[in-house]
This record gives structure tokens, sequence and C-alpha cells, in this order.
């Protein structure tokens, strides 16, 4: 029982559960958007649904409607999504690594054992 908690409990599935939950909800605002989006399209050549287009009886337009909204879908996740997370973590690695570059390096240690040497001497000769 110890492990079964122990595998509920561990980071990686936590974040993944948390994930699902946002990326469902995201889904909802996404399909929403590339309703508005084929509306918009609709305004100017008619509504663009192929499901009813079905050559030597196989279902295309099905399919082509899928493709449609996988890449309207994809193109909203990547620009209003990957991009400014991409532009935020760079940033943020910018500022870090400059906050270690104005940090002096720690000692090695042989550095440190050179000063516990010098310093043991000191206290002999006194």
């Amino acid at each position: 029982m110890k492990g079964f908690k122990d595998f509920l409990m561990q980071g990686n599935l936590i974040e993944l559960a948390t994930a699902v939950i946002i990326g469902t909800s995201f889904a909802t605002v996404v399909s929403t958007f590339t309703n508005i989006l084929l509306s918009f399209v609709g305004m100017f050549g008619g509504v663009p649904d192929f499901s009813a287009w079905a050559p030597a009886g196989l279902p295309l337009g099905i399919f082509l409607n899928a493709v449609i909204s996988f890449v309207i879908v994809a193109a909203v996740i990547y620009f209003l999504v990957i991009k400014p997370y991409q532009a935020v973590k760079a940033a943020a690695d910018a500022r870090l690594k400059a906050d270690s570059d104005a940090v002096a390096p720690a000692p090695t240690t042989d550095e440190l054992l050179a000063e516990i040497r010098d310093l043991l001497k000191a206290n002999r000769a006194l």
C-alpha cells in the first residue's frame, strides 16, 4: 500500500494530472476561438464546412474539417502559448545568467585546504 501511495504522490503524476485539467479547459477556449475564426472566414466565402463532402463514398470531408481545426488549434497554441512562454523563459534565463556572472566563484577545495593550512601555521607560530 505504501508503494501505491508513493506512486500517487510523486511529483510528475500530480503535474500530469494538472496538465490534463488545464489542457481540457484550454481546449474549450481554443475550440470556441476556432468557431469564431471559421465564422469570420464564412462571412467572406460561406461557412467552410466540408463534412458532407464524400467522394466515392469516402467521408473525406469530416477528415478535412478535423485537419483544418487541428491546424487552427496548433497555430493558436503555438502563437498564444509556446512563443510567449519561450520569450519569458529566455528573459528569465538571461537574468539568471547575469546574476550568476555577478557572483564571485566559490573557492575550490584545494584553495580552502591551503587557507586552513596557512591558518594552522599562523596559530603555531604564535
